[in-house]
């Protein structure tokens, strides 16, 4: 078991189906792991 340290939230996994721009293949939480991560989200209206 991996010991979590107070305040910690984990992340959870994308969802099947969404689309990626620039990566070749889908994103997934478990390949972010240990890198700096900013997620850039936006809507159309």
């Amino acid at each position: 078991m991996i010991s979590v340290p107070a305040g910690t939230v984990h992340a959870s996994e994308f969802r099947e189906g969404l689309d990626w721009i620039g990566t070749r293949s889908p994103v997934t939480v478990a390949g972010l792991r240990g890198r700096v991560v900013l997620l850039d989200f936006w809507t159309y209206g």
